[in-house]
This record gives C-alpha cells, structure tokens and sequence, in this order.
C-alpha cells in the first residue's frame, strides 16, 4: 500500500538563526582507547555522563543513555515528522505480540525523564519508587525519577537510572565520581 502523500507540503530550507548553528568548540573530546574495550561502547558512555545525567536499562542489558529519545517497540520507528533529535530506536522481544511496534518514547527533559505511551495497544504501568503501579492511558505520559519501573509487556522491564546508577563501577570519564 502506498502512503497519502496528498496533503504533504514541502517548503524550501530556510537559513538557521545564529544562535542554532553548531559551535566548533563544542567538539566531544574521545576517552583514550583501553585495551579490550570497544571504544564505540565508551563515547557512548561519555556521552551519558557528560551530558545526560540519566539512562535506562531494559531487562537487565546495559544503561542506554538519554542524551536523545528513545523509543522503545518491538520493531520501533521513528516518527514521521520529527522533532528535535533523531530519536535512539531500541527494539525488544515480544513472543507473545504484547509491545507494540512502537510502544513508548523516553525523553530526557530539562531535570526530568518523561514516558509516554505512543498509543500502544496493550498499555504501559509505570512504577514509581514508594508508590503503587500506575497505568498509563494511550498518548499519556508522565515524570518519573530515577528507580522508576516501566512495564510494557513480555516480561519487559524498562528501569531509569541517575548519572551514578548508570555508571556504577565503570571507567571515570570526568564527570560524577561512581
């Protein structure tokens, strides 16, 4: 099937105000390379501490950082018409057809992390530290804080991590001491 495209319009490119355009000075300076380490794994890392603050976990695999979206389905896509950052697209199991295609976005906003649920056809229960489960109504989204549990079905746990948390005994990149 073919996509609509009749009410797409498309505009020409307009210049950038000077205050979006990238800065040479804002180059990432590379971790030295260890031996036995992939280094791709510690820009990614770097990036976390430097600049995010926070990352997640999905069934116990290691921290993702939230230096962009994520959105997280069991064959995720990015949305149409995107806004901001390209978003990081994490894909889980789901034997059983429980997560959606794309489930739920994450976002690293300000000081906080959001979820919200992309309108997923069997739901999303968010669990706060100290706090009962709370079920998420399509489109819906929320705060939450670091220790916070994200449910979405399968057996799939999503957990969100401070800057410490994600780095518990890793290498110092300079940021926050683990």
């Amino acid at each position: 099937m073919e996509p609509d495209l009749d009410d797409t319009v498309i505009k020409p490119l307009r210049p950038l105000p000077d205050e979006y355009r990238v800065d040479d000075a804002d180059t990432m300076v590379r971790a030295r390379r260890t031996p036995g380490v992939d280094q791709r794994d510690l820009e990614v890392n770097q990036h976390v501490v430097t600049q995010t603050g926070y990352a997640f976990v999905v069934n116990s695999h290691p921290p993702i950082g939230l230096e962009r979206p994520a959105y997280i389905g069991r064959k995720p896509s990015a949305p149409r018409i995107a806004i901001g950052d390209r978003p990081r697209l994490v894909r889980v199991p789901s034997p059983l057809g429980e997560v959606s295609s794309t489930h739920l976005e994450l976002r690293h906003v300000g000081a906080s992390v959001t979820v919200t649920d992309l309108r997923s056809t069997n739901g999303t229960t968010v669990r706060l530290p100290g706090s009962a489960p709370t079920r998420l109504r399509q489109g819906e989204s929320v705060v939450v804080t670091p220790g916070a549990l994200i449910e979405i079905g399968d057996g799939n746990l999503i957990e969100i991590h401070s800057l410490r948390r994600a780095h518990p005994s890793g290498p110092d990149f300079g940021g926050a001491e683990a």
